[in-house]
């Protein structure tokens, strides 16, 4: 199998959001955008944390039950994260994917910047268009 890279396949305009925002921000952000989950970021653009619809929504029902309102993205975040690098194997990343819990894994440069991020689907994506690829030749 060829060398599939991340930065092939990874959504070079994920999610992005900070620490400040309140939960309820964020959740409409990841539900603007169709994503399970983003990174956190600093003024920066380097990932601090994690945000996922897990984490919110066991905020939003301690929030309903408790009937606070206000939380903070930096409360809840996952961190430390795990990141990986654009020039990546997909093949790596789906061996990753296969032994950890992480649905989407932020992309970030050599100086931890933020430059995309990767989910399940898109590793999945990656290794059928190659396998068809590899059909397509043998046939």
């Amino acid at each position: 199998m060829e060398s599939l890279l991340v930065s092939d396949y990874m959504n070079t305009h994920p999610v992005k959001l900070n620490g400040d925002m309140t939960v309820a921000e964020a959740v409409e952000a990841l539900l603007a955008c169709g994503q399970s989950g983003g990174p956190v970021i600093d003024i920066k653009g380097k990932v601090i944390g994690f945000l996922s619809e897990q984490d919110c929504i066991a905020q939003m029902i301690a929030s309903s039950y408790y009937r606070e309102q206000i939380c903070r993205v930096a409360e809840i975040m996952k961190a430390p994260v795990v990141v990986i690098k654009p020039y990546l194997s997909v093949i790596e990343l789906a061996q990753l994917l296969i032994k950890n819990k992480p649905r989407v894994y932020p992309v970030v440069d050599d100086d931890g910047v933020l430059v995309g991020s990767i989910n399940r689907t898109a590793v999945l994506r990656a290794i059928d268009v190659q396998l068809r690829s590899g059909y397509q030749r043998a046939s």
